[in-house]
């Protein structure tokens, strides 16, 4: 599995932008409230985080000889991919927030203080998601063994 590039996050965060933007410009064409992420959001995102790492940890203790026990590769796998999914939904959300907040701040009246600082939080919180399934992913990477082939070399056999 290849580690995740910056190409695809920075899509999804650029897709979540205009999404979020468009969404709250479309609620309020419409005549409806602004959508305010509730404080249960950042909240949420900040403890995904977490999660992930304490995942990660465990594994990443195995492969450098501090901990004896074996690690299921299925269960790695698992972890691996699930940091992968947390960096690409921490990019969208992020963008979400972030397209949220700046229309937001276009209005020619500001909504409530605590609905900006909320959506400020979200993308906070959106932005860790991020960063942590991104050192989950690296934790999770084995080191370079002696008998792998080198990039780009045929095999011999």
């Amino acid at each position: 599995m290849n580690r995740t590039r910056a190409t695809p996050l920075i899509g999804l965060a650029v897709l979540g932008f205009v999404a979020g933007f468009l969404l709250e410009y479309g609620v309020e064409a419409f005549g409806r409230a602004l959508i305010i992420p509730p404080i249960t959001l950042p909240l949420t995102l900040l403890a995904a985080a977490a999660i992930v790492l304490g995942f990660a940890i465990p594994i990443r203790r195995t492969v450098t000889g501090k901990r004896v026990a074996r690690i299921d590769p299925f269960q790695a796998m698992r972890v691996v991919v699930l940091a992968k999914a947390s960096s690409h939904v921490g990019a969208l959300l992020t963008g979400v927030g972030l397209g949220a907040v700046i229309y937001f701040s276009t209005r020619p009246v500001l909504p409530a203080l605590g609905s900006m600082w909320l959506a400020i939080a979200t993308c906070i919180g959106a932005a860790v998601l991020t960063a942590a399934g991104l050192v989950a992913e690296h934790l999770c990477t084995l080191p370079k063994d002696d008998d792998d082939d080198a990039p780009g070399r045929p095999n011999d056999s």
